[in-house]
């Protein structure tokens, strides 16, 4: 292709043009031009996107063109470029904790913690207008990634100015020796409670797991005081569980005895009616045969009443009635043999 002169007049700089345009006409690029232009846009797109990760303890939240997109599952996974997909890394298999009233220093087997400069926050004033100090933990996990990212900015301070509120309700609600003492399991539970209906209301995303008190103590002025009521409330509870134990030891154990000797003497009381009833009987048979024959029934009586007694007697004597003197008739009872009868 030839350039042109500016010199040239207006009509040779058209008939110039117009001799290209038909020459691109009359010889088209090739298939594999258009192909390689392809191709290199190709890599050009690909190298824009990137490839992300998502760990075992984190769920990804793909937005597309600003979209919910979905969740991405731990592994590896590929974006959109040029910023149509955009991913938000949120840990939904961890127990995430926030700590009020102290922080955790160094974890590990000797876990260290510190207080300074939170004095107020574990500061909690009570029914009887008694001020305590309580440092709890607030463990949940992450439910719905999505709602925890979009529905309310700062959810983890959300959840710490909505866990102080409840918890200074509760507490500002129950006398000062419930809270040292017996009912921090009943308290910590009625926290957690109001503490997920107030998360779900506010549609945060999150699962309460526990509410726990890791210390409860008076100030310092009163603290002596109150540790000898909280031991004395201990020593309280352990004699009326050791009373109880005793009781529920003695109790059975008297009524088995009472039931033993109820059943002894029915027995008993059987025992002599049927005994009494027998010899009744006994006694009305031996009247019948009595009346029949007076005089050999009552010789017959005679002879089984020695018969039952004399092999009992030490020595007999026989005594005849028209003599003077005693006729001594032997053996009428076994010899003693070695000393022994």
């Amino acid at each position: 292709m030839q350039d042109w002169q500016w010199g040239q007049s207006g009509d040779q700089m058209e008939q110039k043009v117009t001799e290209i345009v038909e020459r691109f006409k009359n010889n088209k690029p090739p298939v594999k031009v258009f192909i390689g232009i392809a191709f290199v846009l190709l890599l050009i797109w690909g190298a824009s996107g990137s490839f992300y990760k998502v760990d075992t303890e984190q769920t990804g939240v793909v937005l597309r063109f600003g979209q919910f997109a979905g969740f991405a599952q731990p592994g590896l996974h590929f974006k959109l470029p040029f910023g149509v997909d955009r991913v938000y890394l949120v840990r939904t298999g961890r127990v995430l904790k926030e700590e009020f009233g102290f922080r955790t220093v160094q974890p590990g087997i000797r876990t260290t913690y510190s207080k300074q400069g939170l004095e107020e926050e574990s500061l909690t004033l009570t029914g009887d207008l008694n001020v305590s100090d309580i440092e709890w933990i607030v463990q949940y996990q992450v439910s719905d990634p999505y709602k925890f990212l979009f529905r309310v900015k700062a959810p983890e301070e959300t959840i710490r100015d909505i866990s102080e509120a409840i918890v200074r309700k509760v507490v500002g609600n129950s006398n000062v020796s419930e809270v040292l003492t017996t009912e921090r399991a009943m308290l910590a539970s009625a926290i957690e409670k109001d503490l997920q209906e107030t998360l779900n209301s506010y549609d945060v995303g999150v699962r309460i797991v526990t509410v726990k008190f890791q210390d409860v103590n008076p100030p310092d002025p009163v603290k002596a005081a109150f540790n000898e009521v909280n031991e004395a409330e201990q020593q309280k509870e352990s004699l009326i569980f050791q009373a109880r134990e005793q009781y529920n030891r003695e109790v059975p154990k008297a009524s088995g005895v009472a039931r033993n000797t109820i059943l002894n003497a029915e027995g008993y009381a059987l025992e002599r009616i049927n005994q009494a009833e027998g010899e009744s009987s006994r006694f009305l048979a031996l009247l019948t045969e009595y009346r029949k024959a007076p005089e050999v029934t009552r010789q017959r009586l005679y002879l089984e009443t020695l018969e039952e007694i004399l092999p009992r007697m030490e020595e007999v004597y026989i005594m005849d009635a028209n003599g003077a003197g005693a006729l001594p008739l032997l053996p009428l009872r076994s010899e003693k043999k070695g000393g022994a009868q």
